[in-house]
């Protein structure tokens, strides 16, 4: 009797952290479809990035979803041009980056896709060891949201985070491990500004990128080695 494939759905923006769960999950399942979400963000080249990437791995499917009703509601440096990009922290202690509700939307609505696609994983780079403070990159709220979404729903879907305790560092480790670190570097789209690849190196994400690269090419076996810990 032959087994049921195993399946999952990765919430994907182009980015070096969802291309890097993109590439774990090809080699983790069966069958891969990935789901983009186009909420008229600053970056919006990341839609096309995502798409060009999606290609490249020959996905069972990749879905673009219009959540245009995001950026109405949710007022942000990522979804206002007229908002510039700053490393100072707001009134409530968040970047200007955060877009509230942003990762509620997608984990549910991924969720929806999962049930319609018959996956049983959902896989997302959300990382709480990510200096930017996003309230919804916690494990405590993914593992939350996760545990409302079977109730609704009433499928045991799993959230998987596999970038969650990883530093930036730790996840080029990653993308190396894997073998695909300079398509990472080179393909995907992490910058504010819009530049693929390495970036305008000035903005938040680019620093934070740059950074763990730098990281990781200092010391690689050491930087491997705890990669290998926390994934064991």
């Amino acid at each position: 009797m032959s087994q049921t494939k195993r399946k999952a759905v990765v919430v994907f923006s182009g980015g070096q952290d969802s291309t890097t769960c993109l590439l774990y999950a090809v080699q983790q399942y069966d069958e891969v479809h990935a789901i983009t979400f186009d909420y008229g963000q600053r970056h919006v080249q990341e839609i096309e990035v995502a798409r060009q990437i999606a290609a490249d791995l020959g996905l069972a499917a990749h879905k673009v979803l219009d959540v245009g009703l995001l950026n109405e509601l949710a007022v942000s440096a990522l979804t206002r041009d007229a908002i510039p990009v700053s490393n100072d922290l707001q009134e409530n202690g968040l970047p200007n980056t955060f877009v509230p509700g942003r990762n509620i939307l997608f984990l549910t609505l991924a969720a929806i896709y999962a049930y319609q696609v018959g996956a049983d994983t959902v896989i997302t780079g959300v990382c709480e060891t990510d200096f930017s403070g996003y309230p919804d990159c916690r494990d405590e709220f993914v593992k939350a949201l996760n545990h409302a979404v079977k109730l609704g729903m009433e499928r045991d879907v799993k959230f998987e985070t596999p970038l969650m305790w990883l530093n930036k560092a730790e996840t080029w480790a990653l993308a190396d491990k894997i073998g695909r670190l300079d398509y990472v570097r080179q393909q995907t789209l992490t910058c504010y500004n819009g530049v693929i690849g390495d970036g305008c190196g000035e903005c938040p994400a680019c620093k934070l990128r740059a950074k763990g690269l730098h990281d990781y090419q200092q010391a690689p076996d050491a930087v491997m080695a705890a990669l290998n810990s926390k994934l064991s």
